[in-house]
């Protein structure tokens, strides 16, 4: 079993994982430490393998091979049960946000309050609109609907249900898509002082260096599928490694290339 470098066991601890899809090889022995109360953001272009490592983390995908370790038990291998029970440590901001368009906000908030802890519904309502002052929203916004909001506001609705259960781990996926430069500030501060007040470990995997750069204790880079570099985000400028250097500069020449079709 792996541990930091000051002896303790990695909230995340992942081992040689790799994952294909017929010929078509995704993530190719990826390791990854992550402890607890660290945020770690995964940097990497579209295709690298980024959307895959996080899905098989969560257990939305099986890997083909390899170790995902939580808190030091081995998950791969665990029956529905007893993944059913790490599951609830998890929390996850969607990158479209998947919200129920059909709840209204304060009910996709206290979704898994109702759902997974069985939380009585006029509990889970003001949990949910505790919630929601913690993302920067009034109550006056829990009894309207997801179309009702700026995609901005939906973000906000998103991360306060990704926190509302107190998760020990959150993921975040893409934090800041689709967001204009503002808003995507204003969101990734939110998300650094709510996982911080959680005490919670963040994995977030993101193309934004602005994003990453506000959110990240620790950047590792993918490409191809494993993993190129892992260091603090303080250094990341003088990392040293040419993959990094062009993606970060969003140089268009370099080791990195791109297929541009004429």
């Amino acid at each position: 079993m792996s541990t930091t470098e000051n002896g303790t066991t990695p909230k995340i601890s992942i081992r040689g994982l790799s994952k294909a899809f017929g010929n078509k090889h995704v993530l190719r022995g990826v390791d990854l430490d992550i402890a607890q109360g660290e945020s770690l953001v995964v940097i990497g272009g579209s295709g690298t393998g980024k959307s895959v490592l996080i899905k098989t983390v969560i257990g939305l995908m099986y890997p083909d091979s390899g170790s995902i370790r939580i808190d030091g038990e081995e998950v791969t291998t665990m029956g529905t049960a007893e993944r059913a029970k790490v599951i609830r440590k998890f929390g996850m901001l969607f990158q479209a946000g998947a919200l129920f368009d059909s709840l209204r906000i304060w009910e996709n908030v206290a979704f898994g309050l109702i759902q997974a802890q069985r939380m009585p519904r006029p509990e889970a309502r003001e949990k949910a609109i505790e919630t929601l002052a913690q993302v920067g929203l009034g109550p006056d916004v829990a009894e309207l609907y997801p179309a009702e909001l700026s995609g901005g506001m939906q973000k906000r609705v998103s991360l306060a249900r990704s926190i509302a259960t107190r998760p020990e781990i959150i993921f975040f996926d893409e934090p800041t898509t689709g967001l204009d430069p503002i808003m995507g500030s204003v969101i990734d501060n939110l998300i650094s002082s709510c996982v911080r007040e959680l005490g919670a470990t963040g994995l977030s995997i993101t193309h934004d260096m602005a994003s990453a750069r506000r959110i990240a204790d620790n950047v590792a880079m993918i490409h191809e599928g494993r993993i190129i570099w892992h260091g603090p985000i303080d250094t990341i400028d003088n990392s040293g490694n040419a993959y990094v250097d062009q993606f970060i500069n969003g140089r268009a020449e370099g080791p990195i290339r791109m297929q541009v079709g004429k």
